[in-house]
């Protein structure tokens, strides 16, 4: 495990994250301020969370052809660009493609990035939990920073939400020559290939038929996660009557608890294996979404919110593994497909989710996801877990490139 690269691939993925978290962050006062609909509102949670996620597996497929590591500080700088500008524009359609513009920075930062903390990490699912928690900490971070910014200076101060990824750019312009003079590019195109000479070597082909319950499980996973995101916070503040800092807080700690799940998720795949991970999550998440549906006090919905956000990420990590280790010769694919079109299915259910929380309102919507989530629930348990070792021969390659790429 390359600790080093391994958490400062971590940190872009908090900073790429903080966008995907501010979009729903910002959806209160784009209601308030602008008076926007629930509807109109899950259309801009449809273009962040959907369209944009449609492109992953695209990204994904390139990323697997050939190493692009710029495609991750472009992605989380497209990301904050269209963020910042969907702040200061007026209008709802210029509005909508801004944000369409942050989802694709962000879609275009996962496949990438997740191949090369792979390739930091290893088989190690607590490696891929500490790179996964960077995002969810990021998505954690958004609502405070996003309630700060806007909620203190207004739309107009909607540049400053672009001061992050500035920071990180810099960074990676500077930690960008010292990773490649450690073999950093060559290693993670050397760890790709010897995943894939291994799968031959051993027989082991791409397993599509499981992969594609994986994905539909993932979708399953989505709906409720977009929608319960977008909605958590509008939750607490139209049918609780709390205040807009009160609805940021509910959001913070789903998003927090999600970090608790990510890393949770980690250290017990490690140890009671990954399908152990993904089973607890799915069993737990079902009754701390039924009371998210029920809560009749805002304590009862920051527990419920909690308990959600931790059960619903104990999977992450191993999902993302498990994809890759499905399609071990598609690691790029795997990565762009969980990540990105099996999301894509919460973002397409939000305009109808929007729709059904102008007419029935909030508590309609999450009963309607618990029904939705009992099939994936019940398929997670199911699913069949595997296992692909690259060869011990491929080591002294790897210590010879990175000699070769520090002598260039």
């Amino acid at each position: 495990m390359r600790k080093g690269q391994l958490g400062f691939l971590a940190g872009t993925h908090l900073v790429n994250d903080l966008y995907q978290g501010a979009i729903p962050a910002m959806l209160p006062f784009l209601m308030s301020q602008r008076h926007y609909s629930y509807a109109a509102v899950s259309g801009l949670a449809f273009a962040a969370s959907g369209l944009s996620s449609l492109l992953q597996p695209v990204f994904g497929a390139l990323s697997d052809r050939r190493p692009l590591p710029w495609l991750v500080p472009t992605g989380f700088g497209t990301a904050a660009l269209g963020v910042a500008a969907a702040g200061l524009s007026g209008n709802y359609l210029v509005t909508w493609l801004c944000v369409a513009l942050a989802g694709i920075g962000i879609a275009a930062y996962h496949p990438p990035a997740t191949s090369q903390a792979r390739a930091a990490g290893g088989s190690s699912q607590k490696a891929m939990s500490v790179f996964s928690v960077g995002g969810t900490i990021g998505g954690a971070l958004a609502p405070t920073l996003v309630t700060l910014v806007i909620g203190g200076a207004g739309f107009g101060g909607s540049p400053l939400l672009a001061v992050p990824a500035l920071v990180m750019v810099i960074l990676w312009a500077l930690k960008g020559p010292w990773t490649r003079a450690r073999g950093h590019t060559a290693a993670t195109a050397l760890v790709t290939g010897a995943s894939a000479k291994a799968a031959s070597n051993t027989g082991r082909s791409d397993d599509w038929r499981s992969f594609a319950r994986l994905v539909a499980v993932i979708i399953g996973w989505s709906i409720p996660y977009v929608t319960v995101t977008s909605m958590v916070s509008l939750h607490a503040q139209r049918d609780l009557g709390e205040s807009a800092a009160a609805g940021a807080a509910v959001l913070s700690t789903y998003t927090a608890a999600g970090a608790v799940g990510t890393l949770l998720g980690g250290w017990l795949g490690d140890r009671r294996g990954r399908m152990t991970s993904v089973r607890v999550g799915y069993l737990v998440a079902l009754p701390a979404l039924l009371g998210i549906a029920w809560a009749p006090a805002f304590p009862v919905l920051v527990l419920s919110a909690a308990v959600f956000g931790v059960a619903m990420f104990l999977p992450f990590a191993a999902q993302v593994t498990l994809g890759q280790d499905y399609l071990p010769n598609r690691p790029g694919t795997a990565s762009g497909l969980t990540l990105g079109l099996a999301m894509a299915a919460g973002g397409l259910c939000s305009p109808a989710f929007g729709w059904l929380a102008d007419t029935s309102g909030l508590p309609a919507v999450f009963y309607a996801l618990l029904a939705a989530f009992v099939l994936p629930a019940v398929m997670a348990t199911r699913l069949p877990d595997r296992t692909l070792t690259a060869p011990a021969p491929q080591s002294p390659p790897l210590a010879e490139s990175a000699h070769t790429e520090q002598s260039r």
